[in-house]
């Protein structure tokens, strides 16, 4: 019997195994696929803060970004530029495959071609498509927005689950900027983020007519497509994320960012998180629901607040129709707005630059028409 088995082999599921085997526990990760971080499925643009967690090398970095534009329907894009990296583009089956690598020197073992298809949280064992049951004392799922082990606990879907698209494509590019297009998706906004000076990935994501909206966002570039995914991304936390054995980490818990879908920074604080809970439990020979209640506090106080904002945010954006996105952008397309963001933007903890820019009499001027006195009551 293993002391902790963690299911998924991404960035979550690594940092997890990686800690628990560092701590001295005995570790298994088990992963569907042959290959760690592969097949690709995210947009692969990682913060400094996200970058920094993954605790790697910059080996697979292709490129750093510096800031963004933001295209209403016409006019001039909302255009910021920090003159410094803020994020980092990189080849995530290389950045996925160098943290697995770690796990590994760490002590974790690694079943690759695995697939979960039970788990059984009164006998605290897994089953394979193999046949093979593996007893563990500490499951850690990791195991994406489609999470196996959230189902056989009985945890309900997040709030919203968003279906995405994208495709490398040549985009000329000199500027180490994302692009972003709130209007090409109702939901959300679509992206192009530059891989190199001639390739960019762009994408969408929503929970409606995303092929269509995908089809119409692509003619604003070349036909020639390099490569393509889609991908599931789940909006707001389950209800449960810990029981009897067993603890959901990163997208199986509902993490990813409601600003952005990102999921990685939250995914690895969560994994830490985790661990943590999964060691003191080890320790202390109790791995019960009670034991393993550590995590949530731990979560919670991490980043439990900018979830809740962010999801508040984007109830509000799913309200905006093309002209109220075009009427933000154009009243936040003035220099001190454009001096707020660039000193006070930060991809994984954003409620602080919303609540400034909630305060603008830019903002403050188009009222509920944004739905600013929602967001006010919540961020202030």
């Amino acid at each position: 019997m293993y002391d902790v088995v963690v299911i998924g082999g991404g960035p979550t599921g690594s940092s997890a195994a990686r800690l628990c085997a560092e701590a001295g526990l005995s570790t298994l990760l088990v992963e569907e696929h042959a290959t760690i971080g592969y097949p690709v499925q995210c947009a692969g643009l990682l913060s400094n803060s996200a970058f920094a967690e993954c605790e790697v090398s910059n080996r697979s970095v292709y490129r750093t970004v510096s800031g963004a534009k933001i295209f209403g329907s016409s006019g001039e894009p909302l255009s910021f530029d920090a003159g410094e990296t803020k994020a980092y583009v990189v080849d995530r089956g290389t950045l996925d495959h160098e943290m697995a690598e770690r796990a590994a020197e760490a002590g974790a073992e690694f079943s690759l071609k695995t697939c979960v298809t039970a788990v059984n949280e009164e006998k605290h064992c897994i089953h394979t498509a193999g046949g093979e049951d593996i007893p563990y004392r500490i499951l850690i799922a990791a195991d994406g927005p489609r999470s196996v082990c959230a189902r056989a606990f009985g945890v309900p879907q997040s709030p919203l689950v968003y279906s995405g698209i994208q495709a490398e494509v040549l985009y000329e590019t000199d500027t180490p900027q994302v692009e972003l297009y709130p209007n090409a998706a109702p939901e959300f906004f679509a992206w192009a983020i530059p891989v190199s000076p001639n390739r960019a990935r762009i994408g969408l994501c929503g929970t409606k007519n995303v092929p269509g909206l995908f089809t119409a966002f692509r003619r604003r570039f070349t036909d020639m497509n390099v490569h393509s995914v889609t991908g599931t991304i789940p909006i707001g936390v389950r209800k449960q994320t810990f029981g009897d054995g067993w603890i959901l980490a990163g997208d199986a818990a509902g993490f990813p960012k409601p600003t952005s879908g990102g999921g990685v920074y939250t995914g690895i604080r969560s994994a830490r998180h985790a661990a943590a809970a999964a060691v003191a439990a080890i320790e202390s020979g109790d791995c019960s629901r009670k034991a393993l209640s550590l995590y949530e506090p731990l979560w919670k106080n991490d980043f439990g607040r900018e979830l809740e904002l962010g999801f508040a945010a984007l109830k509000v954006r799913r309200t905006l129709d093309v002209a109220d996105v075009d009427a933000g952008i154009s009243a936040l397309n003035n220099p001190e707005v454009l001096r707020i963001i660039t000193e006070h933007g930060d991809m994984d903890r954003s409620s602080d630059l919303i609540k400034r820019l909630l305060m603008r009499p830019e903002l403050l001027a188009l009222g509920g028409k944004l739905g600013m006195k929602t967001l006010l009551r919540m961020f202030l």
